[in-house]
């Protein structure tokens, strides 16, 4: 039996870590048929870089074919570049995600929670654990309100900011500390929609944003456009969306100042 050595080894590895990457990535589409640029991109990454390494015999010999010609080591380069500058951004992106996850909220603030999907009249899995971290914040800070945030979309029964009222009344809060805001359908709006009730119902201006750990950068993004001082409180991501939707947000967030 030939034995293996460490290089074929620690390839190995490599192999098995992105075909668990590539099966993480393909999971929402099994468990809740979610599909957008963050497991797409994702999954496709997984599977050509799988791809590389499995074959990476016959693709280091075409890349070394390649590099004999001028025209081919100008796109051998230049791939690589493009690579290695997108993966210096996501990087980037990434580590101002991390800090964006917990910014201390100041006391009294008015917690404003970013709505997502909803079921009939539940919520999602994602949307639940936004809404039992907003139950957190509430019960650890009685004396403040909050603004559900979230409109109906076309395949929605109700609005989600509906259902998230109904959700955090069930759980014990008092309706009188719930305000809801359901004509938004973005992020930028459900902060812009939320900062008007706030101001039309007199409270405190200073927010905390409840959502999710990775969506936190992009919506204080926008608050701090609008203008509000806000604090972060995140909710805990399910493990096999966070890879889907961790990627989706760095696309969202070079939108945010591309196009935006």
């Amino acid at each position: 039996m030939k034995k293996r050595t460490m290089p074929n080894v620690f390839i190995g590895i490599c192999e098995a870590l992105l075909v668990l990457l590539a099966l993480l990535f393909f999971a929402p589409v099994i468990t809740g048929r979610i599909i957008n640029i963050g497991n797409i991109a994702g999954f496709a990454a997984s599977v050509l870089l799988i791809c590389c390494l499995v074959f990476r015999s016959p693709f280091m010999e075409f890349v070394r074919n390649l590099r004999e010609s001028t025209a081919g080591r100008i796109a051998v380069n230049g791939v690589l570049a493009i690579a290695a500058a997108a993966m210096l951004l996501a990087a980037v992106i990434s580590g101002f995600m991390i800090a964006s996850l917990n910014i201390k909220p100041t006391d009294g603030s008015t917690a404003v929670v970013l709505g997502c999907k909803v079921r009939g009249n539940s919520p999602s899995l994602m949307l639940k654990r936004r809404l039992d971290a907003a139950y957190d914040f509430l019960t650890e800070n009685p004396e403040s309100f909050c603004v559900v945030s979230g409109g109906q979309g076309d395949d929605e029964e109700y609005s989600e900011a509906s259902v998230m009222k109904s959700y955090l009344v069930s759980k014990g809060i008092s309706e009188e500390r719930i305000f809801a805001e359901d004509s938004s359908s973005s992020t930028e709006e459900n902060l812009e929609f939320s900062k008007k009730v706030i101001e039309e119902n007199g409270l405190n201006g200073n927010i905390t944003i409840i959502t999710d750990g990775y969506h936190q950068l992009r919506a204080t993004l926008h608050a701090k456009r609008l203008g509000l001082n806000y604090g972060t409180y995140s909710a805990n991501t399910a493990f096999w969306l966070l890879p889907t939707y961790w990627v989706r947000e760095w696309f969202g967030i070079i939108d945010f100042f591309v196009f935006k």
